[in-house]
């Protein structure tokens, strides 16, 4: 009897439904893949270094060695007089980048310099890592002897040149670290890394030998000592940073594990946008304009609702988690509405427990509950997505590719609902 009943029903009007509701979600895919790719110009060993006229100390002569290919980190380092000079390279991002000096290879305990450009400024400053949240890391502290005057960073062609001088010689386990697409804000609070890596250097000058060291870190610092090492006799094919290939240098490589896994905050923003900004309007849809596919746009709704919901709720339970300082402008407002969607979801899951038969009186006051606080906690949605692309520095593609998605479905639900009144 089921099966007689649906084949019954008219398919165009399913057709179309079914059409219309994956239009937004395909222009979502359509406008990612039409992101212009930035490139960043490749640097080497055995190129020449092209900011060395902007640094403030002599980088003719250091050596060089591929710090960490995965994120093409290229650090020089060398003696220049009685300092320690360092200059890392890696691929301008927007975001952060950082290197440390680690007592045992591990994040915590470590001291690191993180540099950022903003707006054509730059930002150096040195973090003690107490820990694994922004709050335990605060920056203008460690144990690093930096020369007045010299740390610098530069972005030149798409890349980022971080530059700094020690007094004194640092530790030999190194740790490498990538920013997430937002910036550290005003109190200079480091938002967590989106990747990071680790290895050794040696500071035996040329011609030595170079250990490196391969460790399972995710970022979390979780103290797995499950860490291999080996050692690598340097060759003479270095370069220096004139170009000049007549000397002897170093290229040594490290082998380093990455973190591919998205960070908190993003992984947050994530959830928040698939469940409440994409599958939740998508339903409301269903329910609106799927009435003569019945039961078939109840149970849409419902099942894509419901999911909408599950995915929603967890990001917004991540959200509380995440820790303040990485963010600018003021995160209470944020999860304050979060706060106010997870109640007006709850409601509606409830209100379904208490749905009126059809022929009930109070049916017509339950619709009326039931669509406005719906629709009500989708809006507040839209609204807390793009303040939170604000406060978390998320790079503003992301708010155009979702203001896009956003339009689209608002024509589309207008077109769609001027039909349904022409049709009904």
């Amino acid at each position: 009897m089921v099966f007689t009943y649906l084949s019954s029903q008219p398919i165009q009007p399913l057709m179309e439904i079914m059409r219309f509701s994956l239009i937004p979600i395909f222009a979502l895919y359509i406008s990612l893949l039409s992101l212009p790719l930035v490139n960043s110009q490749a640097d080497s060993c055995t190129t020449k270094l092209t900011v060395s006229s902007q640094i403030p100390f002599n980088t003719t002569g250091l050596s060089c060695f591929s710090a960490w290919s995965s994120e093409d980190f290229i650090l020089r380092y060398g003696t220049t007089g009685t300092n320690l000079s360092f200059v890392l390279s890696a691929p301008d991002n927007g975001a952060y980048i950082s290197i440390g000096f680690s007592p045992d290879g591990r994040m915590v305990g470590s001291s690191a310099i993180a540099g950022w450009v903003s707006s054509g400024s730059g930002t150096v400053k040195q973090y003690y890592l107490g820990g694994t949240s922004s709050k335990s890391c605060p920056p203008d502290q460690g144990d690093l002897k930096l020369v007045k005057g010299s740390p610098l960073i530069i972005s030149k062609s798409s890349r980022l040149y971080l530059a700094f001088q020690l007094s004194a010689v640092p530790q030999t386990n190194v740790i490498y670290a990538v920013g997430p697409g937002n910036l550290p804000g005003s109190n200079g609070y480091l938002p967590q890394h989106s990747n990071m890596g680790s290895g050794t250097i040696s500071f035996s000058g040329s011609g030595g030998t170079n250990s490196t060291t391969s460790g399972r870190n995710s970022g979390d610092d979780d103290g797995d000592d499950d860490e291999t090492s080996s050692t690598k006799k340097n060759g003479d094919n270095g370069g220096d940073d004139d170009g000049d290939n007549d000397g002897r240098k170093d290229t040594k490589s490290s082998t380093l594990t990455s973190n591919f896994i998205l960070n908190s905050v993003k992984r947050h923003g994530l959830f928040v946008l698939i469940g409440w900004g994409i599958l939740m309007p998508v339903g409301v849809a269903m329910a609106r304009f799927g009435k003569k596919c019945d039961p078939f746009w109840f149970y849409a709704h419902v099942s894509i609702q419901g999911i909408g919901f599950l995915i929603g709720t967890i990001g917004i339970i991540m959200g509380f988690g995440l820790d303040d300082e990485g963010g600018e402008g003021n995160v209470d407002i944020h999860k304050a509405l979060g706060i106010v969607i997870l109640v007006c979801g709850c409601l509606q899951v409830m209100a379904i427990l208490a749905r009126p038969t059809k022929e009930s009186k109070l049916r017509r006051y339950w619709n009326w509950y039931h669509h406005y606080v719906g629709r009500g906690a989708i809006l507040l949605a839209f609204v807390n997505i793009f303040y939170g692309f604000h406060i978390s520095h998320e790079n503003e593609k992301w708010s155009y590719i979702y203001g896009t998605f956003i339009g689209i479905f608002v024509v589309i639900y207008l077109v769609l609902d001027e039909w349904r009144k022409r049709n009904s």
